[in-house]
């Protein structure tokens, strides 16, 4: 009996902890086909292409954390510019690869959060493949809340850790 109860509690906090409502199987990219190819004719600003990019970090300039909103995965219009730098530099170095890592704030259950960080890392990595940027040249991972950016609670903090970082091999 105390063990069906342990079990059935168990069942509980689990469904308690992956409820939200953020639909995890919705595409928060959208394709902008047809808007050229990101040049300093659409507004945006051209990024430095280094020629050792072999021994570089990627892309000089260029910042590599998109920050998320509380319990969402939709890329925000604010780092359209930053995909964009980070996808022309890749296109333009197709021997490089890198490692997108989702993560999120501490609050919410372990499952509920590597999910939701797997779902950061694979928009922005939609977001650079629909921009002309090879799939092979992309791994989307996540850390969940386990690599926490900073330390400590509250909605300053908690914003600093919702993110998806770009990291070049």
């Amino acid at each position: 009996m105390l063990k069906r109860t342990i079990y059935s509690l168990a069942i509980v906090a689990l469904i308690a902890g992956c409820s939200s409502g953020t639909k995890l199987n919705e595409a928060p990219v959208t394709d902008r086909g047809g808007q050229g190819s990101g040049g300093a004719a659409s507004g945006v600003a051209p990024v430095t292409i280094d020629p050792n990019a072999q021994t570089a970090q990627g892309p000089v300039g260029v910042a590599r954390i998109i920050y998320f909103d509380f319990d969402s995965y939709t890329v925000k219009p604010e780092f359209q510019s930053l995909i964009d730098g980070h996808a022309r530099f890749l296109k333009a170095n197709p021997q490089r690869r890198i490692s997108i890592e989702g993560h999120t704030d501490e609050r919410g259950g372990r499952e509920y959060n590597l999910a939701l960080g797997q779902k950061r890392s694979e928009a922005v990595r939609r977001a650079l493949v629909l921009l002309g940027v090879s799939d092979n040249q992309i791994e989307a991972v996540s850390f969940g809340k386990e690599k926490p950016a900073v330390q400590g609670t509250g909605e300053e903090v908690w914003a600093q850790n919702r993110r998806a970082e770009i990291t070049y091999r």
